[in-house]
């Protein structure tokens, strides 16, 4: 199968730091190759790929300092629009721009939605363009869209089994906090943890500038604990070490996170994971298994008393059967299939009902969503 991956342009593929939609991109690439199929990478220059790179930008935009992202990729889709009778399947995996742009070949392209959906201020893009096939990376994700999104699957995150190589030991004995320091992700709550169950904490994680406030007046005066130690923003390598030595993964999250990679980075090294449950979390988690959900801080002092009792090579067995990227490639490849199979039923413009500034208010019907049988637990 001829497929074209287009990735943001924020990062290089995959990140040299944080850059979790960049890094999911780089494994499916990968994957896909090694499984046989050809594949073009439409990314940044800065780019490491088996598959062809089709360079749109010299280096990633972020390290750059490029602040709005918007001319790069709007230039980086008019490339891919011109090439693409050369692909079966064009997988975007970009936030919004591609929907209008692409509304003549919706039959062969689909868009993995890798962000949090409930913004309103993108509601008037997937109100209109409702015909774009869509793969969502958890079930809750989905819930703030509108009824008439086209889903084609929703397809969880998978990563290659030695990224995190399996740890059978917990040398470190310590909580692992791993991302970004923000509001939503909760870093206090994992600092609570820490000192509330006497349990080291070690925190990895970067600060954007938009979180600069947060870190000066909330965190920053937290982390002079005895028991809590900030790193900072570490690599591939290092994460490593980081996670495979570490106790547990705090992920004490505050909002509904679409999917948390994190997660299953952990789990691969063999480390359990204490999560609150929102978002994604029940999906990933499997309670009592590769980690715990807990909904107060009470029920997460417990765990971190409780989660040395796991054990780790249930954790590795956990993701080995759900999220390696040989299974998410494997559902992929079914979802082309799919979409191709149904090529004639693809609505080639926004479903019915919807308002485009092309047609007008459309009528008819829409065509409904493609489900890809799920994996065995």
């Amino acid at each position: 199968m001829r497929i074209a991956q287009v990735a943001p342009l924020a990062e290089a593929v995959p990140p040299k730091f944080y850059g979790g939609t960049e890094r999911v991109v780089s494994w499916i690439t990968e994957e896909l190759v090694r499984q046989g199929h050809d594949v073009t990478l439409f990314a940044s220059g800065d780019s490491q790929t088996s598959a062809k790179l089709a360079a749109c930008h010299p280096e990633g935009l972020r390290l750059l300092g490029y602040r709005d992202h918007t001319a790069g990729h709007l230039a980086m889709l008019h490339h891919v629009h011109r090439r693409a009778h050369e692909f079966d399947v064009i997988h975007f995996h970009i936030d919004l721009l591609q929907y209008p742009m692409f509304e003549d070949l919706y039959h062969k392209c689909l868009t993995t939605m890798h962000g949090r959906l409930d913004v309103p201020d993108f509601m008037p893009v997937y109100n209109t363009f409702t015909g774009m096939p869509l793969v969502s990376i958890s079930d809750n994700q989905r819930d703030p869209m509108p009824e008439s999104s086209n889903w084609l699957a929703t397809i969880h995150h998978g990563l290659p089994k030695q990224n995190c190589p399996y740890y059978p030991e917990a040398k470190g004995g310590y909580l692992a906090f791993l991302g970004r320091i923000s509001p939503e992700k909760r870093p206090d709550r994992a600092i609570e943890m820490a000192i509330r169950s006497g349990t080291p904490l070690k925190i990895a994680a970067k600060v954007d500038k938009a979180d600069q406030e947060y870190w000066d007046e909330k965190i920053e005066p937290m982390i002079h604990h005895p028991l809590v130690e900030y790193i900072g923003e570490i690599n591939e390598e290092q994460k490593k070490d980081f996670l495979g030595n570490a106790l547990a993964l705090a992920f004490p999250i505050d909002w509904p996170e679409p999917f948390g990679l994190v997660m299953i980075e952990a789990m691969s090294a063999g480390t359990p994971v204490i999560a609150f449950g929102n978002g994604s979390v029940p999906e990933v988690i499997k309670d009592g298994v590769s980690g715990f959900i807990v909904n107060s801080m009470d029920e997460a002092i417990e765990a971190c008393r409780k989660v040395k009792d796991l054990p780790r090579a249930g954790v590795r067995a956990h993701f080995e059967g759900r999220f390696t990227a040989e299974v998410m490639v494997r559902k992929y490849v079914s979802a082309y299939e799919q979409l191709l199979a149904g090529q004639g039923n693809v609505l080639k413009m926004p479903a019915a009902g919807a308002f485009s500034p092309q047609y007008g208010e459309l009528n008819g019907t829409a065509h409904g969503p493609i489900h890809v049988a799920a994996m065995p637990a």
